[in-house]
């Protein structure tokens, strides 16, 4: 069971991140129909959603390389953001209807919708960020194996790991471990 993380700043951003180490592994994190459910979930895109099928799985993952490519591509300063076909697929997916929301009489929230209702809101959330001064705080994680995108909304900008439990930690105790080395051979 793949455990999901959350650090980005930007639904879209850790949506991209369900593919890790893009560079090197390439470990991928939506494998079946309760991963996307799960994902979803832990979002908190949906709090009601009907059951993703197999087809909802595929569709995710070619969203989600879209995503992934237009922020990248806006990151870089390219002057087209991705293929055509991707720039398509993610104004269909924007296009598409929203999950549902409820409102109690206690003022209480709820959502319901489709698999395909929660790809549609991270379609727009993408739009949303590349046309916005936000765009210019996105960062790719300073860890050389992490291809993970986030939003750095630190103090001073400088901000430079996805998160100090998946990269921060990792990076800083190997730097250790090398100066510990190199003063042991001095």
């Amino acid at each position: 069971m793949n455990e999901f993380v959350y650090v980005s700043g930007r639904h879209c951003l850790d949506f991209a991140g369900t593919i890790l180490w893009r560079r090197t592994l390439r470990t991928e994190l939506l494998e079946d129909p309760d991963d996307l459910r799960r994902w979803v979930a832990g979002a908190n895109l949906c709090d009601e959603m009907d059951p993703p099928s197999t087809d909802s799985v595929h569709d995710a993952r070619h969203l989600r390389e879209a995503i992934y490519s237009a922020v990248g591509a806006a990151l870089t300063g390219s002057t087209h953001l991705a293929t055509e076909a991707e720039v398509g697929l993610l104004n269909t997916a924007a296009a598409g209807q929203l999950p549902t929301l409820t409102l109690t009489r206690e003022g209480h929230t709820t959502s319901t919708g489709t698999p395909g209702n929660a790809l549609s809101l991270l379609a727009r959330d993408t739009i949303d960020l590349i046309g916005s001064p936000e765009m210019a705080k996105v960062k790719e994680c300073s860890n050389p194996d992490c291809t993970r995108l986030f939003v750095d909304l630190s103090r001073g900008f400088s901000r430079r790991w996805c998160g100090m439990a998946e990269c921060g930690n990792r990076i800083k105790a190997a730097d250790y471990r090398r100066r510990k080395k190199l003063q042991s051979i001095d």
